[in-house]
Parts: C-alpha cells; sequence; structure tokens
C-alpha cells in the first residue's frame, strides 16, 4: 500500500501495528481515509507510512523527535495501549499533537495474570509438571509426589508497588484468596482500609511483592540487586508492568543464588528479547516468563479497540479525551 502525500479526506488516519491487536475495530464515525499495515519497522518506514496522516495508531512503533519533525500533517497519536514510553510527549506538546492512550480496560486480564503467576509459584506447578513428565510420579512408592514446597496464598502478605487501577484490582483479588495487602505508593490514598508503609517495610515484609508502576526515569530499575537483597528468601517477585522496572541481571543472580524464592514476569526491558537476556535464558522452575500477554484476553482487547476509536473521535469532536499530551 502506497501512502499519499496529503489526505484525501478531512483526516487520514494510519495504523502502524494493527496486528498487535486480535480485536474488532469499527471504522471512526467521520469521514476519512484509513490505511492499516500489520507491522511497522523502522524509523524510515515509519515516517514513510504517516507523510500525510493526521491520526497515527500505535501499540509499540516508537515515535520519536525525529519522526514528528519529519509530519507536518500529524495532528494526533492515538496510543492503543497504556503506555506512552514509546512516543517523545515532551516533542508532541510542542508540535501541538494530542496524545491520547487507553485506560482501564485491563481491570480484569492483568490482575487475573498477576495472580496466576502467583498461585503458579506458590503451589509449584512447573517443577512438578516437570517431574510428571519426567516420569518421577509413575516411579513414585506412594500415591502423590513431594520435593517442593508448596505454600498458600491464604494468610501471606500482598506489597504492591503502585496502586493505580491494577493495583487496586489486584488487592481486591488477593484479599479475596485471604491475603493481607499492604502499599506504597508515591502519592497517599485516600481509601479506607488500605495499609501504607515505606519502601523499606514493603521489600522486607512482603511474601509476594507486585509491580504496578509506568516506567519512567525515577521507576527505571527500582528493583536491583539492593532492594533484592533486602526482599525475605521466600519471596515472591512479580511484574506485569514494565521490564524495566527490574534490573534484570540483578534478578537472575538473586534467583540463582536463593536471594528469593521466584519470580514471575510477564514484561522484559526490550521487546521482542534479544537472545541475550538474563532472564530469557533462564531454567529454573522457579522463575516463569510470558510474552507480553497480561494484557490480552478476547475480553481487554475488544474494550481496548473500543476506547481506542471513542478516543479518535472525540479528538475529532474537538473534545479530546483520555489525553497524554
Amino acid at each position: 500500500m502506497t501512502a499519499a502525500s496529503t489526505p484525501p479526506h478531512p483526516h487520514r488516519i494510519v495504523f502502524l501495528d494493527r496486528d498487535s491487536l486480535i480485536a474488532t475495530v469499527r471504522p471512526p464515525a467521520f469521514a476519512h481515509g484509513w490505511e492499516e499495515y500489520p507491522h511497522t519497522k523502522g524509523s524510515e518506514q515509519t515516517v514513510a507510512r504517516l507523510q500525510g496522516a493526521t491520526i497515527a495508531i500505535t501499540n509499540k512503533v516508537p515515535l520519536r523527535a525525529a519522526e514528528l519533525a519529519q509530519l507536518p500533517h500529524l495532528k494526533m497519536i492515538a496510543v492503543a495501549a497504556t503506555g506512552t514510553d514509546i512516543l517523545d510527549l515532551a516533542a508532541c506538546r510542542a508540535r501541538g499533537i494530542i496524545v491520547a492512550n487507553i485506560r482501564d480496560y485491563a481491570r480484569a486480564t492483568v490482575p487475573e495474570h498477576t495472580l496466576a503467576l502467583m498461585l503458579a509459584l506458590r503451589r509449584q506447578l512447573v517443577a512438578y509438571r516437570a517431574d510428571v513428565e519426567a516420569g518421577l510420579w509413575q516411579k513414585s512408592d506412594r500415591f502423590c509426589l513431594f520435593g517442593h514446597p508448596i505454600r498458600d496464598l491464604a494468610g501471606s502478605r500482598l506489597g504492591l508497588l503502585g496502586y493505580g487501577a491494577l493495583g487496586k484490582s489486584v488487592a481486591q483479588l488477593g484479599r479475596a484468596f485471604g491475603m493481607q495487602v499492604i502499599v506504597h505508593n508515591r502519592s497517599p490514598i485516600q481509601e479506607d482500609g488500605v495499609q501504607e508503609v515505606s519502601f523499606d517495610e514493603l521489600l522486607a515484609s512482603s511474601d509476594v511483592l507486585s509491580l504496578h508502576l509506568p516506567l519512567t526515569d525515577k521507576t527505571r530499575n527500582i528493583i536491583g540487586e539492593q532492594e533484592l537483597a533486602r526482599m525475605q528468601p521466600t519471596s515472591l517477585l512479580i511484574n506485569t508492568a514494565r521490564g524495566g522496572l527490574v534490573d534484570e541481571a540483578a534478578l537472575a543472580d538473586a534467583l540463582t543464588r536463593g536471594v528469593i524464592a521466584g519470580a514471575g514476569f510477564d514484561v522484559l526491558s526490550k521487546e521482542p528479547p534479544p537472545p541475550d537476556n538474563p532472564l530469557l535464558n533462564l531454567r529454573l522452575p522457579n522463575f516463569i516468563l510470558t510474552p507480553h500477554t497480561a494484557w490480552a484476553s478476547g475480553e481487554a482487547m475488544q474494550k481496548l479497540a473500543d476506547i481506542l476509536i471513542g478516543n479518535i473521535e472525540a479528538f475529532e469532536r474537538g473534545a479530546p479525551v483520555n489525553v497524554v499530551a
């Protein structure tokens, strides 16, 4: 598909990575031209496809200052995700480009995935499945097979680093499983029954520590070697937020040496990950890595698609919503 230099309609919309969203995307309810590409790689291809576009849709295709400088028609970037670290927001503001993201679409899917990682690690599902595949149960002299300690979530302490919409939903699920919830958040929490603690106490006293923060300069590698050392040796670390929140080399070392009991991750610092990522190559029963799928239930993706088009229609009406920049 060849991009036109000027839009044939009042708005020309280009979806740069359509294959990242498995959902029905309805047409916006106004006159427009529409182009979509399964995926877009590299700055040159991004700029070429967005020539003449007034609205860009991107999930994970970056748009930095260098690309934006070559796109004079661009008026809006509709991010098909919550995170906006793929964009140069300062450059967008300087050029008057509205940026809107997706909010509150994953309140079920991400928390469910988070709890699934906790349960799988506490119940030693990976280790016991490997034992069955290796024939150890079949050779057992009794009806069940022991070998990996199992612990309940009930009665344990769930620590949440960050308490936005997803953190709150994880807290609700944790309480339903009988967990005590403690929270450390950058701003005070106006909610009855929430036990706020210092960062140090969160690290030292959480049986399960779950991360629910955006990735910023202040939060990058917020969990590193020193923070891991302050956790209990029986603790789990769960990250379904952003890979860059954790020093991956430090975590790999901590898991290998038994500094903490286990970790469940759905995100890495670079995605897709390079072969030398220290977490990608771990072969430990106490580490579970999923390929950034916590957000990707069918229900959540359809809700995301609906909000995405709603954001674009609100912008066209002159009353943009979910604005980031």
